[in-house]
C-alpha cells in the first residue's frame, strides 16, 4: 500500500491527467452530448450509461498496482494524438457522427499514454479502451444480421419440412406471412453479449488467448443464437395457428432465450477462470529523491498542458471551415427530356432520405417504356440534411407502402462511362419497382458511401463547398429486373451528360455565391 508521501507526490500527474482528460470533454463538448443523446433514444445503446462506471470502477481496484513512480512523458504519442483529432476533423466535414465520436473517445487513452508515459498507460490499457463500447456503434450490421437471421430461418424452417415462399426478407409459410425487420436482427443482443464478454474476459483470464476465444464466442453465440430465437418464434406462431408469438410475447421470448444462452455462456466460461496473475500485485515503489519527483511532475504537467493544446485545434478549425462554407445559391434543375416525351406520374414512390436543399421529381416515356428521375440536392451539410447517411434508404420499414426486398450494387457502362449504382428491388401497391441510385459530388459519380463522405469532406476542407446529388432512376417491371435495366441504360444514355451538366451549373452557383460573400 502506498504511503501518504507517494500519494501527494502522485497527486500532481493524476491532476495533470485529470485536467487533460477534463479539458478535452469540454472542447469536444458537442460530441460528447451527441453520445448521451443516442443513449437516451435508443435502447439498443442504453448500456452505454453504465461504460464509464465500469471503467472508473476497474481503474480505482488496480489503484494500489499503478507504477506511478515510472510516470513519465511520452512525446511521439502525440503525432497519434494530432492523427486522431485530424480524423475528427474529417468525420465533422464529412458529418460522419460514429466516426467523431470514435475518435473523441479514443483521444482518451492516448492522452493517458502521452502525459503518462507506456508503462502507465499499460496498465490502464483495458479501462481506457473499454470507454470505446460507450460510442454508439452497430448500425452498419443490422443489414447483414437481418441477411443472416432470414437466411438461418428460411433454412431451418425448411430442414423441419415446412415449405417456404422467400421475397427477400419476408417469406411465407402455409400458416402466414413474416418478416425479418431491423428489430429482429439481433444488433441488440450481439452488442450486449461483446461488452458483457470482452469485461468478462478481462475480469476473469489472464492468458491473452483464453480472453481472445472468450470474445470470439461471445461474437458468435448471440449471431447464431438469434437465428434460433427467430426460428423457434416461427416454429410458435405456425404451431399455435398464428396466435402465439405474434406481438409483444414476440420481444418477450426472444430476451428469455438471449438471457438463458447468455447464462449458460458464461457459466461454461467460469470453468477455465484463472487465479489473479501477477498484473495485479502492487507494483514496489521506486526510491527517488524529491528533486527527481519535482522534475518527473513538471514533465508531467507541460506534457498535459501540450496534449491540450493538441486536442483544441482542431475544433477550433472546424468552426472557422463552417464559416466560410455557407452559400444561398439557389437550386435550379433543367429539363431532361431528351428523346424522350414527360408523362403523368406511374408511381407515388419517392425515397426515404433527409430533407434536401432542392429536388425534381420528373416522369418520362418512349415507345411504351416509362422511367421515372429524382434527384435530391444537398447544400451546406447539416445534421439533419445530408446526402450520404445510414438513415437515407429507398423505402421505409413500417408505416410505408414499399418495402425493400433486395440491394446491391451493380456496374454498368452508360453514355461510354462505367457507373456503379445502389439496385433497389422494391414491392409497392402498384406492384414491383426497380431503383438505381449513385451519389454526384464534385464532378464525380459513386454509390460507395464512404467514397462520397470523404468526397464531401474534401470539398469543405479545401474550401469549395459541400455540395453533392442523389440521383435516381425507377421503372416498374412485371416479371424480371432485366426488364427496367434495360430502360434504364436507353433512358440514360439520352440523358446522363445533361443531368451531370446541370448538377455541375448548381456547384458552380455555389462557389460564385461564396466568393461575392467572401468580398463583402
Amino acid at each position: 500500500m502506498t504511503t501518504a508521501a507517494t500519494e501527494a507526490r502522485d497527486f500532481w500527474k493524476i491532476g495533470a491527467i485529470g485536467a487533460a482528460v477534463l479539458a478535452t470533454l469540454f472542447v469536444y463538448f458537442g460530441t460528447a452530448r451527441s453520445i448521451v443523446d443516442i443513449w437516451n433514444s435508443s435502447e439498443t445503446f442504453a448500456h452505454g450509461y453504465i461504460i464509464v462506471p465500469i471503467s472508473a470502477w476497474l481503474i480505482w481496484r488496480r489503484r494500489h498496482s499503478l507504477p506511478m513512480d515510472a510516470a513519465r512523458p511520452y512525446w511521439p504519442a502525440l503525432l497519434l494524438l494530432a492523427a486522431c483529432g485530424f480524423g475528427w476533423l474529417l468525420a465533422d466535414l464529412a458529418a460522419v457522427q460514429v466516426l467523431k465520436q470514435y475518435t473523441f473517445v479514443a483521444m482518451i487513452p492516448i492522452i493517458a499514454l502521452a502525459v503518462l508515459g507506456p508503462t502507465v498507460a499499460a496498465s490502464l490499457a483495458f479501462p481506457l479502451l473499454f470507454l470505446l463500447f460507450a460510442v454508439p456503434f452497430g448500425e452498419v450490421l443490422i443489414q447483414p444480421l437481418i441477411e443472416f437471421t432470414a437466411d438461418f430461418t428460411v433454412a431451418a424452417l425448411q430442414a423441419t419440412g415446412i415449405p417456404v415462399l422467400r421475397n427477400g426478407t419476408h417469406f411465407d409459410i402455409p400458416s402466414g406471412s413474416w418478416s425479418v425487420v431491423e428489430a429482429c436482427s439481433g444488433v441488440r443482443y450481439l452488442i450486449s453479449s461483446l461488452t458483457l464478454g470482452c469485461l468478462y474476459a478481462y475480469l476473469s483470464y489472464r492468458s491473452l488467448w483464453r480472453r481472445a476465444l472468450f470474445i470470439l464466442v461471445a461474437i458468435l453465440v448471440p449471431i447464431i443464437a438469434n437465428g434460433l430465437r427467430a426460428y423457434m418464434i416461427v416454429m410458435i406462431g405456425h404451431l399455435s395457428g398464428m396466435k402465439l408469438a405474434v406481438g409483444v410475447d414476440h420481444l418477450i421470448y426472444g430476451w428469455l432465450f438471449f438471457g438463458l444462452v447468455m447464462f449458460l455462456m458464461f457459466w461454461i466460461g467460469r470453468h477455465w477462470r484463472e487465479d489473479l496473475g501477477d498484473e495485479d500485485i502492487p507494483a514496489p515503489s521506486q526510491v527517488r529523491t524529491d528533486a527527481q519527483q519535482l522534475y518527473g511532475n513538471r514533465r508531467v504537467i507541460a506534457a498535459a498542458a501540450v496534449s491540450i493544446l493538441f486536442i483544441g485545434m482542431w475544433p477550433a478549425y472546424a468552426r472557422y471551415l463552417e464559416r466560410t462554407d455557407q452559400s444561398q445559391a439557389p437550386v435550379a434543375f433543367g429539363s431532361f427530356t431528351k428523346n424522350w416525351s414527360e408523362i403523368a406520374p406511374f408511381s407515388d414512390w419517392k425515397p426515404r432520405f433527409m430533407r434536401a436543399s432542392g429536388e425534381m421529381v420528373g416522369y418520362f416515356q418512349r415507345d411504351a417504356k416509362q422511367v421515372g428521375l429524382s434527384i435530391l440536392y444537398y447544400r451546406d451539410t447539416r445534421r439533419d440534411s445530408q446526402l450520404v447517411s445510414s438513415l437515407n434508404r429507398t423505402a421505409g420499414e413500417k408505416g410505408s407502402a414499399y418495402f425493400e426486398v433486395a440491394n446491391n450494387l451493380r456496374k454498368e457502362i452508360v453514355a461510354g462511362e462505367s457507373l456503379t449504382v445502389h439496385e433497389s428491388r422494391l414491392e409497392g401497391p402498384t406492384g414491383p419497382l426497380l431503383v438505381w441510385y449513385w451519389y454526384r459530388i464534385d464532378g464525380t459519380s459513386t454509390a460507395n458511401d464512404y467514397t462520397g463522405k470523404m468526397l464531401l469532406a474534401k470539398e469543405k476542407l479545401t474550401m469549395r463547398g459541400s455540395d453533392g446529388a442523389a440521383v435516381f432512376v425507377f421503372a416498374p417491371y412485371r416479371e424480371k429486373p432485366e426488364e427496367a435495366r434495360s430502360v434504364f441504360r436507353e433512358y440514360l444514355a439520352d440523358n446522363l451528360i445533361p443531368i451531370e451538366i446541370a448538377l455541375a451549373a448548381n456547384s458552380k452557383k455555389m462557389r460564385a455565391a461564396q466568393i461575392v460573400g467572401d468580398a463583402r
